[in-house]
């Protein structure tokens, strides 16, 4: 596997540092354009956990770009170098150019939930919620059980889609899989700020059988 750590930082960022604003924003302009939600999250996303300065994008290293490039091209079988490569156009926010590169390892690589995941990631931070979601379908068909796939589904429901309910049901999952994990604290936190900021989706997930 070849997970990228930056791609933790959307649940993060958003759950530990900002989510009861963002949340609060949610709610009061549910008829905004589609595409607000995701620049707001992406905003947040920035920062990992703890990093309440928050992050800017690295510095696209070409040399390095360069030489991966070339054991690509040399090696078409060999995922390691896409997944490099994708991850440093990640973490310089170049997102389109990660999408090539990892749309070809996990091509290369199909049952690699890591890299699954962050090509679903990619896709939110191109405001293209839709193909997230369904990215990490494909991971959690690999890993029902990955939690750190089901707390981008929650921030991406939330986000992207204002599918609040969603949102909350996923969150739940990672609580209940692992709770004393930084996922399942992230969850616990993006669940506490959602049930605060909107009751009435409270109530509904504490429903009976559902």
């Amino acid at each position: 596997m070849f997970p990228h750590m930056k791609s933790e930082s959307i649940a993060f960022g958003v759950a530990g540092i900002m989510f009861g604003l963002i949340a609060g924003w949610i709610i009061g302009t549910q008829q905004a354009s589609p595409r607000a939600p995701a620049a707001v999250a992406a905003q947040a996303a920035a920062a990992p956990a703890g990093d309440s300065g928050g992050a800017r994008a690295a510095v696209l290293d070409e040399k390095q770009v360069n030489a991966l490039k070339s054991v690509a091209e040399r090696e078409p079988s060999n995922v390691k170098p896409r997944a490099q490569l994708a991850n440093l156009y990640f973490d310089a926010e170049r997102y389109d150019d990660a999408i090539k590169w990892y749309g070809e390892a996990v091509r290369l690589a199909p049952n690699d939930v890591d890299v699954s995941t962050d090509l679903g990631i990619c896709y939110y931070y191109t405001n293209q919620p839709d193909k997230a979601l369904e990215q990490f379908d494909r991971s959690l068909k690999l890993d029902p059980r990955h939690t750190k796939t089901l707390l981008n589904v929650g921030i991406v429901k939330a986000f992207g889609k204002q599918d609040l309910d969603g949102a909350m049901k996923a969150w739940q999952q990672v609580l209940e899989i692992a709770p004393a994990s930084a996922e399942g604290q992230a969850a616990k936190r993006a669940l506490d700020s959602l049930r605060s900021a909107h009751p009435s989706t409270a109530a509904t997930q504490q429903k009976p059988g559902v």
